[in-house]
């Protein structure tokens, strides 16, 4: 009798291992946000025809986190709410019980969301950097940091910059190009001059060994600074997209000198502050780009590469022919200012391509922003959370609920799941505690209904039209 019993509780417990049903279901459509649905309704199926599987066992790239970028202007919008909504804000970004952001990017001197141009060191020709400050970050950027680590203290930090200073470039001017008034506001001239304007292909880096020693410098005063403010910078990258010679704060470089750069004076110079250092940002479809990189003196001490715009289309042949290194999705493409669905529907999109192709680290843009999303140098843009600057209230975005939906399930250390089937607006993550994470976006106007199989177990799901749904297992 003892040793029958015995055998049933064993084969039952055997059988309810191989069991799932989902735990948890969020929903969120045009008209409602990050909704919870009830799920039970996630059917278990005994018979069907799967139209994706989720290959529980068929482990990919390690989900290292998610974040945005702190800029200037996200601060300054903040700063106009009320103290306990803009605590309220960061707490939301920046706990568990919210978005869970663990990474984030921040410019090393202005971009183009900085209140206007400046750099930490516009004294010409301090080679010796007597003359580096952060003062101005005191007011905007560190700030904005310790408002969040209050909320997350182990938040890692990387930078990169814009333009170095104006002295340590050959055209003595912080951008590269002429306003372009068909898409930027005319009223934000830059007023650079006729003789002042550069293209893509050129070092406007004055590309001599003092410059490179001096500039590396720069770097090393950047993170010991923000170190005395008790900020850690885990990691760098030498310049944000070296091929685009912007209106804004910019910087063009060919690939070859800009590898000289960084293998030989920054690799070094980070190493003696345990900082990393990886290659980016990469904002054009060539990989031969990043292989000039990677193959140059000291090429072989970058971690990673981060990439955006453009550079996804780089993307594939670089994580195929170096599977080791990390992939940072840097910036997500910025909309036009009007947080709209299409521009939400066509971040997923990004989401899937870039997951899709070995992504290790998913950064948003702008955090926040006054709404229309102008920047300092006439570009609207989108952004996580809206400032009404009149009534100083504040609104979440579509693409808030849309990275959410990743960064409050999909934690650090996870992996992406593979899948198989006709149908590919999914993707798939198992959690260390193993968990599984699958986003599933419905673009059909319609309410459609999927069946999805993870193990031997098949489960039927009725989306919504045009949903983004979150469903644990």
């Amino acid at each position: 009798m003892k040793r029958t019993l015995f055998i049933f509780v064993i084969a039952s417990a055997m059988a309810s291992c191989g069991k799932r049903t989902a735990a948890e279901w969020v929903a969120t459509t045009p008209n409602a946000l990050w909704q919870a649905q009830n799920a039970s309704e996630v059917k278990q199926l005994a018979t069907g025809s799967a139209d994706v599987e989720i290959l529980n066992d068929s482990l990919l790239q390690t989900v290292d986190g998610f974040g945005a970028c702190f800029n200037e202007l996200g601060w300054t919008s903040l700063a106009l709410l009320p103290e306990a909504e803009r605590e309220a804000v960061f707490k939301e970004l920046f706990t568990p019980k919210g978005a869970n952001f663990t990474i984030c990017r921040m410019p090393l001197g202005a971009n183009d969301f900085s209140r206007d141009w400046y750099s930490y060191n516009e004294a010409d020709g301090d080679f010796e950097m007597r003359s580096f400050s952060v003062e101005n970050d005191r007011e905007t950027l560190i700030p904005f940091i310790k408002s969040a680590q209050k909320y997350s203290p182990n938040l890692t930090i990387w930078a990169s910059p814009w333009s170095p200073p104006t002295w340590m470039k050959e055209n003595k001017f912080y951008a590269c190009a002429v306003m372009d008034t068909t898409f930027f506001d005319a009223r934000y001239n830059n007023h650079i001059k006729p003789e002042q304007v550069r293209r893509e292909g050129m070092n406007m880096f004055i590309t001599e060994d003092k410059y490179y020693a001096a500039y590396a410098l720069y770097f090393q005063k950047f993170v010991e600074a923000y170190r005395a403010e008790n900020i850690s910078i885990a990691m760098v990258m030498p310049q944000n997209e070296f091929n685009s010679c912007q209106p804004f704060p910019s910087c063009t470089w060919r690939a070859a000198e800009l590898a000289e750069f960084t293998g030989k004076h920054l690799v070094p110079a980070m190493q003696k502050l345990n900082v990393a250092v990886a290659f980016g940002t990469m904002e054009r479809p060539n990989p031969a780009l990043v292989d000039t990189i990677l193959s140059a003196e000291g090429g072989d001490q970058i971690i990673g590469v981060g990439f955006q715009w453009a550079g996804r289309k780089a993307l594939p042949s670089i994580h195929a022919r170096y599977p080791a290194l990390k992939i940072y999705q840097t910036e997500q493409e910025c909309g036009d200012g009007r947080n709209d669905w299409e521009g939400c529907a066509y971040s997923w999109e990004l989401m899937k391509h870039y997951f899709s192709h070995g992504t290790n680290v998913y950064n948003y843009w702008n955090i926040a922003l006054l709404e229309g999303g102008i920047s300092r140098w006439g570009w609207p843009q989108n952004s996580l959370v809206t400032v009404n600057e009149q009534d100083k209230t504040y609104r979440y975005t579509y693409e808030y609920y849309l990275l959410k939906h990743f960064s409050h399930y999909v934690l650090p250390g996870a992996k992406r799941l593979k899948t198989a089937g006709d149908f590919d607006s999914i993707l798939s993550f198992k959690n260390k505690n193993g968990k599984i994470t699958t986003v599933i976006y419905n673009a059909d106007l319609t309410e459609t209904t999927k069946i999805l199989k993870i193990g031997k177990n098949l489960f039927e799901v009725v989306l919504k039209p045009q949903s983004i749904n979150t469903i644990t297992w």
